[in-house]
């Protein structure tokens, strides 16, 4: 492992099968069966990957994300979960984490996020749903269909 640079959290739960590239960081998360992080990713604690998944290099997987089965990530993909976020509050005080609450959001199943995508916060993308790259998706995307664009906007159905 140490090699690798690979930094791995006890408290990390991974299915079997699942493959982890070099330079990745994970903690508090769950990876499910047979699902591939590619190299330089972190994943924070809270986020839940499925089975089946493929999550490419460069990628940033925040707290409060689930991505259901079946998923691919592309490269450099970076969510958010914070609508409004701030570095100090009024005070001056820096923010902890009892100053902000995550914000869920949602890769459903067979879902295609295209590289250097980025999903806001309180999101769902919804099943067999394709982002095309660059993509800044800022609302649900529904269902069977492709968005692309900044912000992302429907293309067509598949």
């Amino acid at each position: 492992m140490k090699e690798n640079f690979i930094r791995i959290s006890p408290d990390v739960k991974l299915g079997k099968g699942v493959k982890i590239f070099s330079f990745v960081n994970m903690y508090g998360c769950v990876i499910d069966d047979d699902t591939k992080v590619g190299a330089f990713v972190e994943i924070q604690k809270g986020a839940k990957i499925g089975k089946n998944c493929k999550i490419s290099s460069h990628t940033f997987i925040c707290e409060g994300v689930t991505i259901e089965d079946e998923v691919f990530i592309g490269h450099n993909v970076t969510f958010i979960n914070d609508l409004y976020p701030r570095s100090a509050n009024d005070d001056g005080s820096l923010q902890t984490e009892a100053d902000w609450q995550v914000v869920p959001t949602f890769i459903k199943k067979g879902a295609s996020v295209g590289s250097s995508v980025t999903i806001l916060a309180g999101v769902t993308i919804g099943e067999n749903a394709i982002v095309g790259a660059g993509a800044v998706v800022t609302k649900d995307v529904p269902p069977n269909t492709i968005v692309a664009g900044v912000p992302a906007t429907f293309i067509r159905e598949i």
